[in-house]
C-alpha cells in the first residue's frame, strides 16, 4: 500500500508541480548554505553581521515582521473565498496555512519584544518567500481535487503534528520574550523548556509544524517545502549556536543547535 502512495507523491499530475517542488527545495537549501557561509538574513542578532551593507536601509523589527507575514496570512484567508469547495484535506490545509501565519502575526503584536531593526532587502526576500509558499501550498493542492485519495491517509497524523509544532513554537517564543524586561535590549542565554537541550527549539517545532502541513497535503510540493525549510533552519540554528558561543563565555557546550543530543 505504501508504494502507490509514494509514487503518487513523487510523480504529481503535472510537470509544473514537479518543477515548482524542485525549485522551492533548491531555493531554501541555497539560503541555508548562504547562512553557513556568513551571508545571513539580516534580522534579529544577525542584522549587523559582516555581510550586512552599511548603506542597507533598515526598518523597525516589529514593522518589518508585520509586513512580511501579512501577505501570506491574507493568502490563507482569501483561499476560503477563492476555493470554497473542496475535500476535507484541502480544508485542513487552508486552515493550517492560515493559522500558521495568524500565529506569527499574533506573536509579533503581543509576544515578541524587539530591540532593533531589520534590513529592508532581507524583509523583502522573506516577504516574497512566505507569500509564494503560502500561495503555492494552497494552489498546488487544487491539482489533487477530484483525484483518488492516497492509499495511506496521513492527514490526521499531520493535524496532530501541526498542532504540536505551533504549540511548541509558541511556547518557546514566549520563553524568549520573558528574557527581556521593558526597555532591555541585551541578548541573554535562553532558559527553560527545550532551551536546556538546544538553542533553537522554536525552529525544531517549526519544522514539526511544516511536517504536519506536508502530511495533511501529501503532495510533492508540500514535502519539498518541509525539507527545504528544515535544511534552512538547520543551517540558521547552526550559526545561531556559533553566535551564542562567541558572545557568552558561559554558554553550555552541551546545548546543541536544533536536535537534542545530536545536532
Amino acid at each position: 500500500m505504501a508504494i502507490p502512495m509514494v509514487l503518487d507523491i513523487l510523480f504529481p499530475p503535472t510537470l509544473f508541480l514537479t518543477g515548482a517542488s524542485v525549485l522551492t527545495l533548491l531555493s531554501l537549501a541555497i539560503l541555508g548554505v548562504l547562512e553557513i557561509r556568513g551571508i545571513n538574513m539580516k534580522y534579529s542578532k544577525f542584522v549587523n553581521t559582516a555581510s550586512s551593507s552599511s548603506i542597507s536601509f533598515k526598518v523597525p523589527s516589529r514593522v518589518g515582521m508585520l509586513l512580511l507575514y501579512t501577505p501570506a496570512f491574507l493568502v490563507g484567508v482569501a483561499s476560503f473565498w477563492l476555493y470554497p469547495v473542496g475535500d476535507s484535506r484541502f480544508l485542513f490545509l487552508k486552515s493550517a496555512v492560515t493559522i500558521h501565519f495568524f500565529k506569527r502575526l499574533f506573536e509579533v503584536i503581543f509576544i515578541h519584544k524587539y530591540s532593533g531593526k531589520m534590513s529592508l532587502d532581507s524583509m523583502i526576500i522573506i516577504l516574497v518567500s512566505y507569500f509564494f509558499l503560502s500561495l503555492s501550498l494552497i494552489y498546488t493542492q487544487t491539482f489533487n481535487q477530484g483525484l483518488s485519495e492516497p492509499s495511506i491517509d496521513l492527514k490526521y497524523l499531520g493535524i496532530v503534528l501541526f498542532l504540536i509544532g505551533i504549540s511548541g513554537n509558541f511556547y518557546h517564543h514566549y520563553l524568549l520574550s520573558k528574557l527581556r524586561t521593558k526597555g532591555d535590549k541585551e541578548y541573554k542565554i535562553p532558559k527553560g523548556g527545550l532551551f536546556e537541550l538546544v538553542i533553537c527549539p522554536h525552529y525544531l517545532f517549526e519544522i514539526l509544524g511544516f511536517l504536519g502541513i506536508s502530511l495533511i497535503s501529501q503532495t510533492l510540493y508540500s514535502f519539498s517545502v518541509t525539507l527545504g525549510s528544515a535544511l534552512y533552519l538547520m543551517c540558521r540554528s547552526y550559526v545561531t549556536r556559533k553566535w551564542y558561543m562567541s558572545k557568552f563565555e558561559d554558554f553550555p557546550k552541551e546545548v546543541k543547535a536544533l536536535i537534542p543530543f545530536v545536532f
